[in-house]
């Protein structure tokens, strides 16, 4: 056994963990947009060249955003989904139930906190900063595939999660606090969501043929395609919304570099982070070792 947590201890850890909205970001408490949202090493801003730093920051700004709108969206999903499980499941134990309806509720209240971040981001920046969409139509888009396959696109989250916060945004001491905040207390839940995505990964998985297997491993990989695509048209956005801050145009070739650069710091971020978490890696072997080395062969793509 790759790990040893159950639902019972995991819904008293999630229990000790939670925390109010008004806690994290009272209604209309303002954004410090002297500082930067996103650490360095999820933004990726200082391999652009010619901007200033002032322009760093505003790019550095805008990332901030996309991250709370890819987050608002993927929450959108997850929700339906943990309550369809649920659901499936309403004649086992109490403990299960009760953990994964908390868990919903903890998406839900996810969903309005990275709204009203949304709405403190919008009533201080300058511009309106585009976001692809619809929810519902990507939530759909999701959600039709096999449902281990969108389980394990959940737990690549929820370990993505974790490592964003533990690995780049608690030691940076340049982040406005307000955003930073957001980030520690989205992880803290997050954490107990890993554990739980873990066994709805396992249960989803159980009397799985090789086949059925590698068909979840397909759906998986077609998901994280669909995603791809849409960080490439979130990298369009945040382009335009940058030149119309600064107030002028980068130039073809900075263009170019740009849509590159950041459509691949994006895939990091969003990707490549949760493919190669050890714990999301872990749960891959533990169920289909050869779905396993598939992904880690494609992972470097997204570095």
């Amino acid at each position: 056994m790759f790990h040893n947590f159950n639902f019972a201890d995991t819904l008293a850890s999630s229990t000790r963990a939670s925390w109010a909205l008004d806690d994290v970001l009272p209604t209309g408490q303002a954004l410090d947009f002297t500082r930067n949202f996103m650490p360095e090493a999820l933004a990726r801003i200082a391999p652009l060249t010619g901007l200033s730093e002032r322009e760093g920051m505003i790019l550095n700004q805008i990332r901030g955003h996309e991250y709370l709108a890819i987050f608002g969206l993927v929450e959108e999903f997850i929700l339906p989904f943990v309550l369809d499980h649920a659901r499936t499941r309403l004649s086992d134990d109490d403990y299960r139930i009760r953990a994964l309806l908390q868990f919903a509720g903890e998406e839900a209240k996810h969903i309005q906190l990275f709204r009203r971040y949304h709405d403190a981001f919008t009533a201080g920046f300058p511009v309106a900063c585009g976001v692809i969409g619809p929810p519902q139509a990507i939530a759909a888009e999701m959600l039709r595939h096999d449902p281990l396959g969108v389980a394990l696109v959940i737990l690549h989250i929820e370990w993505m999660t974790q490592r964003h916060y533990l690995d780049s945004v608690r030691d940076d001491g340049d982040l406005d606090p307000l955003f930073k905040r957001l980030l520690r207390h989205h992880w803290m839940e997050e954490a107990q969501h890993a554990k739980l995505d873990t066994l709805m990964v396992e249960a989803l998985a159980e009397g799985r043929d090789e086949a059925a297997m590698t068909a979840a491993i397909d759906d998986y990989l077609a998901i994280g395609g669909f995603l791809d695509n849409g960080l490439k048209a979130q990298t369009e956005l945040n382009l335009v919304a940058f030149e119309a801050v600064i107030g002028r145009s980068l130039g073809e070739d900075a263009r170019t570099a740009f849509r590159t650069q950041q459509h691949q710091a994006s895939r990091w971020t969003y990707l490549g982070s949760g493919m190669t978490h050890p714990q999301f890696r872990a749960t891959l072997g533990a169920i289909t070792p050869a779905g396993r080395d598939r992904i880690d062969a494609i992972a470097p793509a997204f570095a």
